[in-house]
């Protein structure tokens, strides 16, 4: 079904084609009929594959990593395709239009994107908004939380607590963004004191929601893969100290391999897809010896089969997302990978995927 629909698709600029996909979605996301027909489709025939993360059980290791919906316009329609977590976002507090345009670019030849979006997004309250208008579904619904472009670095940790404040009783778990490429001096959150003073307000005001609202929505941090071995293991160890509960690797990269082929290779912004997929697994693997299974791990990056996802699986991670190749392949791609997934723990005489995990890692 996707295959008829990708030489369209493909054929608009990047930008207005996810614009066109995700207003279509957006609206089977609000149609209990419609959203029943996609998972006839879809989702129905993806197995289960159960794991846990952050506390929260997932019918599989696949999710749909933010970017893709920042508007939490369809966060039921991805449910219906088969994922079994769905980040959105990234959201911030206050409306903004992001970078100037064009600032998506696909790299067919490389199975790549490059974007520069720059945190576009229509404000937290309108986020809220559209969630709400989602019908019930059953993925584990993250919220991708970062800071506006106005917001003098210094002064980062008030857009945080905000976000995080206003969306905290409608998410499953929420992530802290301080990885896009695509943001003056965001990445400079990753410095150890900055980080440090950074995630420390971050946890209180999570302790404070978490009291209001009694309950625990756990807390992820999102980093680069371009980050030296002193960064992860300072990372780490802030992570570990401030009690995070989850650490998704990761983003997007600002390097360019020399393999890349196309015409588009050196725009500016953050490459993701089938080339960052060393580069990511080896930046799981890394934080993997420091964290010890204290902090939970998400991989993502580059993922295209159910191979590249039990190497990441095997490197560290409890749960992996996909998007670029996603785009690339399909929703087809959830089925074949946890299937194939199924085939790797039986294949090593478990039934269960946490079980083969431990004993091989």
């Amino acid at each position: 079904m996707y295959s008829l629909f990708k030489p369209i698709v493909f054929s608009l600029d990047p930008e207005r084609a996810h614009d066109l996909t995700l207003a279509n979605l957006g609206f089977i996301s609000r149609q209990r009929f419609l959203a029943s027909m996609l998972a006839q489709f879809y989702g129905n025939g993806v197995p289960e594959l159960p794991v846990s993360c952050m506390g929260l059980n997932f019918n599989h290791p696949i999710g749909l990593a933010a970017g893709l919906d920042k508007e939490a316009r369809a966060y039921a329609a991805f449910s219906a395709l088969g994922f079994s977590g769905v980040e959105m976002g990234t959201v911030t507090p206050l409306p903004q239009l992001g970078n100037d345009k064009p600032r998506m670019f696909r790299l067919v030849e490389d199975q790549a994107i490059i974007n520069r979006m720059g945190f576009n997004s229509g404000g937290v309250d309108q986020f809220l908004v559209n969630l709400k208008a989602n019908i019930e579904s059953s993925a584990v619904a993250g919220i991708n939380i970062g800071k506006n472009a106005i917001t003098p670095i210094e002064d980062a940790h008030f857009d945080y607590v905000s976000a995080l404040q206003r969306v905290y009783s409608s998410a499953d778990y929420v992530t802290v963004n301080i990885s896009s490429p695509n943001t003056k001096s965001l990445r400079d959150l990753q410095n150890e004191s900055v980080l440090d003073q950074l995630l420390l307000k971050i946890k209180i005001a999570h302790a404070k929601c978490a009291k209001v609202h009694k309950k625990h929505v756990p807390i992820a941090l999102k980093v680069a893969p371009d980050l030296s071995s002193d960064e992860v293991e300072v990372i780490s160890e802030l992570l570990i100290a401030h009690q995070f509960d989850a650490l998704i690797a990761t983003n997007t990269t600002v390097s360019r391999p020399d393999s890349l082929q196309s015409e588009h290779a050196q725009e500016e912004g953050g490459l993701s897809g089938s080339p960052i997929k060393d580069l990511s697994t080896q930046c799981i693997k890394e934080f993997y010896r420091h964290l010890k299974g204290r902090i939970q791990i998400i991989g993502v990056g580059g993922i295209k089969d159910a191979d590249d996802a039990w190497e990441k699986l095997l490197a560290g991670a409890d749960y992996l997302q996909v998007y670029s190749l996603f785009i690339y392949q399909g929703p087809a791609m959830i089925k074949a990978i946890v299937t194939g997934l199924q085939d790797k723990v039986r294949e090593h005489g478990f039934n269960d995927l946490s079980a083969a995990l431990q004993a091989l890692r």
